[in-house]
């Protein structure tokens, strides 16, 4: 793992251009970011590591969808919190939730499992993926995200997301609670 960086790396070589894409983007929208290069980061134990040396909350990235795949979800939630498929369902009014297919992952968001990330909104221009935000998750000083892909991770303001970064690409978060117990 390499050292916490401001701003986007210097050299792009090798680099994909979706993760090129939302450096472009947080710079135009003049949001400040910190930034780790690291191996694949797959799991929520890699994430912790990370994290740590981002100083920013992990966060657990999950896209989801209904029964009938009409309705698409990216829920942003604390790493540490159990995901309860009951829970949510009841306060979206939407039962019956479930991952979403890769396929739909790339379709909509730009971005392939294991780097699931606020930052594939950018890529959504039709907004069909509803926003879904844990009210601890909206309540930290930092959010660790990937730059839609998992091999950096970037720490940026909460307060960045929400009112520069969301309001650009068009959206309004629903804040929810989850509590992930049972």
């Amino acid at each position: 793992m390499t050292e916490l960086q401001t701003g986007r790396p210097a050299d792009t070589k090798g680099r994909l251009d979706r993760e090129i894409r939302v450096y472009d983007y947080l710079d135009k929208l003049g949001i400040e970011y910190k930034r780790i290069d690291h191996a694949p980061a797959d799991t929520m134990e890699i994430c912790a590591e990370i994290d740590k040396s981002l100083g920013a909350l992990i966060c657990k990235n999950l896209f989801l969808c209904n029964r009938q795949k009409t309705n698409f979800y990216l829920l942003m939630m604390p790493g540490d919190k159990k995901f309860k498929t009951k829970e949510l369902s009841k306060q979206i009014n939407s039962a019956r939730l479930s991952f979403a297919e890769p396929e739909d992952m790339l379709k909509y968001l730009d971005i392939e499992p294991g780097s699931v990330s606020v930052m594939g909104l950018m890529n959504d221009k039709d907004n069909n993926v509803q926003l879904l935000i844990d009210e601890d998750v909206k309540n930290s000083q930092f959010i660790g995200c990937h730059p839609c892909v998992n091999t950096s991770s970037l720490r940026i303001t909460t307060q960045d997301i929400f009112d520069v970064f969301l309001p650009a690409v068009g959206y309004e978060p629903r804040i929810v609670t989850l509590v992930g117990e049972d």
